[in-house]
């Protein structure tokens, strides 16, 4: 880590003292400032106070459970795109489905490897960081993508729709800038995972259809523009194309 590169802070909200512990020796050689706290109560209040680059979400927690914390995270100012991997021993598919739809944008089932979470918290940040600073193809020359209703301003991260600001997440914000400097190519889930998150980030397909249709939710009527090809992925179709 250069010395102009300022430490990114880390926010673990878990209650499990062994697993504070764990992950504390596991990142001690990240160069991240981890910030521990045990409550959804504390985790908000640090974020008020002091924010952070990406928070470790458990949902078991005592007072306000993961799922309450993580709405009232979307609803901070400047947390909207806050990269949150949620971290749980709750793994059904309505678990993982609900924390998505809610706006995580990864999910770790325990047990796991603290080097496999580490790994999917470096790709967290390197893909905000991208986002935030507008590196795409496209972007590089004029900073602005514009498609029929939806507009995006890469460097600034924010998404209108006509003129009404849409509060995207880092994962959807991602996917969004993909498919419009992609107009009408054909992404498999795969592609697009490799696209957004780098290779051989493990992520499931359903994990992709569910941030696909949060992703339609919030484009409204644009959301038709993203279109499914069945049996192969989605395209992102050019109006009057």
């Amino acid at each position: 880590m250069s010395a102009e590169h300022k430490a990114e802070r880390i926010l673990i909200i878990e209650d499990e003292a062994e697993i504070q512990e764990m992950l504390k020796y596991a990142f001690e050689k990240e160069g991240w400032i981890l910030i521990q706290v045990k409550s959804g109560e504390e985790g908000l209040s640090e974020l008020k106070s002091r924010g952070a680059d990406c928070v470790i979400l458990d949902i078991m927690l005592p007072g306000q459970d993961g799922f309450k914390v993580i709405k009232k995270i979307r609803e901070l100012d400047g947390c909207r795109s806050l990269p949150v991997i949620m971290c749980t021993a709750r793994g059904e598919d309505a678990d993982v489905v609900l924390g998505l739809e809610l706006g995580a944008d990864d999910y770790v089932v325990k047990p796991y490897s603290p080097r496999v979470l580490a790994a999917r918290i470096r790709a967290a940040l390197r893909r905000n960081e991208a986002a935030l600073s507008g590196i795409s193809q496209v972007a590089e020359n004029s900073g602005c993508l514009e498609q029929g209703k939806i507009k995006v301003d890469v460097e600034k991260h924010k998404v209108f729709l006509e003129e009404n600001a849409l509060d995207l997440s880092a994962t959807e914000f991602a996917i969004l800038v993909q498919f419009m400097n992609n107009p009408d190519v054909v992404f498999t889930r795969q592609k697009l995972i490799d696209a957004v998150h780098g290779y051989n980030y493990p992520v499931t397909d359903r994990s992709v259809d569910v941030q696909i249709v949060g992703l339609r939710k919030k484009l409204k009527e644009a959301g038709e523009m993203i279109e499914t090809i069945r049996g192969v992925g989605y395209r992102f179709t050019v109006e009057g194309g």
